[in-house]
């Protein structure tokens, strides 16, 4: 048998692997075709007495992978301007905040109702303070102001429950 006809001999394994690849039988054929067409160009570069399938399997491999690389750089976008500043001024975006407004109201208003020994505990965790710089601050042992933190939160969880309502979010 000659070259050719090994090759078209192949096809039918070559067109299976093409689907595995490609998800898709027009690329799939597309990508067979692509596969036969090089092993034809390239019939010098075959040794006799090696494993066809196994070089016609790498060329598909190859020109798979090489036509994904195509793809992805032909879809990102590369921004080659100098001044990106009119890309990311604030000026040119708008908010409604309105919702926001309502929530942070509401949550400025259930932070103030806490107890006052709660509600500054609360407060310097939620600058940012660790539980040990908050005992030093307020000069009260570490498991106080863990169980402090604890219950502000369940009694603001329970205050501003109609919010975890509406954003779907679980109840402890």
């Amino acid at each position: 048998m000659n070259f050719n006809e090994q090759i078209t001999s192949e096809r039918k394994a070559l067109r299976s692997y093409a689907l595995q690849l490609t998800k898709n039988l027009e690329d799939a054929n597309d990508l067979v075709q692509e596969t036969m067409l090089k092993a034809f160009t390239y019939q010098s570069k075959f040794t006799e007495g090696t494993n066809l399938k196994g070089w016609l399997y790498t060329i598909m491999r190859n020109s798979f992978i090489n036509n994904y690389r195509k793809i992805v750089r032909r879809n990102t976008f590369v921004d080659s301007t100098d001044n990106t500043f009119f890309l990311d001024a604030p000026g040119y975006t708008t908010d409604n905040l309105g919702e926001t407004n309502f929530m942070s109201r509401d949550l400025v208003a259930a932070i103030n109702e806490l107890p006052e020994d709660l509600k500054k505990t609360f407060s310097l965790n939620m600058e940012g303070f660790k539980y040990h710089e908050i005992a030093e601050e307020l000069d009260i042992p570490i498991g106080t102001v863990k169980t402090r933190i604890f219950v502000a939160k369940r009694k603001l969880r329970k205050r501003l429950k109609s919010y975890g309502q509406i954003y779907g979010l679980k109840e402890d």
